[in-house]
């Protein structure tokens, strides 16, 4: 007789089941205790970002009124729109451009000495309120007019009113901490590079024409000129004491990145956010730069200190320049159009114009 299939009994289905039950349970287990992905490495994206910025300031010397944070944006740019940017090192640069900006910034407050920007007297120091504070407003109104992006608005108005890129890199760190608008940032710095190169030769050309004193012309090009680096090469082009003058009232003008990063620190507090939290009042980057002022205000820091502060601020905010620059395509800036461009001229003539009008009533 033809052989017929074995029925399962009451007990095979038991062990079928149990056996099912015995696999599934052990790869469970050996899912649970799988090892977790490593996170990202940072080093490479942070060995490129400091790398440049190194190589920056060995160039920047060489290229008048153009400083390594402004070189460091650029190669960023040029990097990430020709060969591309390798996915190992995004980590490193994301990091750079939030972390290595803020300290670098806090570094920045040991360039300032309170007492030499006191000594400009009361007058003057009311000038570069009214330069910092009628050059925001002043911006914020005429970009309503042309209908400029407001956040790109801000942008240029703290960056032309300030202290250029490092300004318009604050103000981004604290009205848009995640980088959720980096391209604005980055069309604001490369506008400060555009008009504050332009500056350089033509306000001593202005006031040759109107005459001015080496003095009165220095403290036009300090409270006026948007990078420190384009102040000092507009100095060394007015002659005539007039280099010392306009650096001394440009640092008065990066000490207003504190009030004003505070006021934008305060507004954002007041708006909240989409998750319901609320940003500091003052963000820690801004009470690191004003204890830096006070510190090298107070104690006398050997030279050998504020070298090694001054070129370690230098290389990270270069890094972070970079790292900027690295999150740009071109194709989006040129779909910018001609409206931040008209913004950027008549931010840079409107500031220009308040500190001349306040250096004439001072001088």
């Amino acid at each position: 007789m033809p052989e017929t299939a074995a029925t399962p009994t009451g007990a095979d289905t038991a062990r079928s089941e149990t056996a099912r039950t015995n696999t599934a349970g052990s790869v469970a287990a050996r899912t649970d205790t799988a090892p977790p992905s490593r996170r990202p490495s940072l080093l490479p994206g942070l060995a490129l970002s400091l790398g440049v910025a190194v190589l920056a300031q060995l160039v920047a010397p060489f290229v008048p009124g153009v400083s390594a944070l402004i070189i460091a944006i650029i190669v960023g740019i040029t990097l990430a729109n020709t060969a591309g940017l390798p996915a190992p090192v995004v980590p490193g640069t994301d990091f750079s451009a939030k972390k290595l900006l803020r300290a670098g910034i806090v570094l920045l407050g040991l360039q300032l000495v309170l007492g030499d920007i006191l000594a400009l007297g009361v007058p003057m120091l009311l000038v570069v309120v009214c330069v910092v504070v009628g050059g925001i407003f002043g911006t914020i109104a005429l970009g309503r007019l042309l209908k400029v992006d407001p956040r790109l608005t801000l942008l240029i108005g703290c960056g032309f009113s300030i202290c250029g890129a490092a300004a318009v890199a604050a103000a981004a760190g604290v009205t848009d901490p995640e980088d959720e608008h980096e391209e604005k940032t980055v069309t604001a710095v490369a506008l400060v590079v555009i008009f504050g190169t332009l500056m350089i030769a033509l306000l001593p050309a202005a006031a040759t024409l109107m005459g001015l004193s080496a003095r009165s012309s220095g403290l036009w090009a300090g409270a006026s000129i948007h990078e420190i680096a384009q102040v000092v090469a507009a100095g060394g082009v007015l002659g005539g004491g007039a280099l010392t003058v306009a650096v001394i009232v440009k640092l008065a003008r990066i000490l207003m990145l504190a009030p004003v990063m505070a006021v934008l620190g305060a507004r954002e507090r007041s708006h909240g956010t989409a998750d319901g939290k609320r940003p500091p009042l003052v963000p820690l980057f801004v009470l690191g730069f004003l204890a830096m002022v006070l510190l090298r205000s107070v104690v006398p820091l050997p030279e050998v200190v504020l070298t090694i502060g001054g070129l370690l601020q230098t290389t990270l905010l270069a890094a972070a320049m970079f790292a900027l620059g690295t999150g740009v395509k071109v194709r989006k800036l040129i779909h910018v159009g001609a409206r931040p461009f008209v913004l950027a001229a008549l931010a840079t003539l409107l500031v220009a114009a308040i500190a001349l009008g306040g250096v004439l009533l001072v001088s």
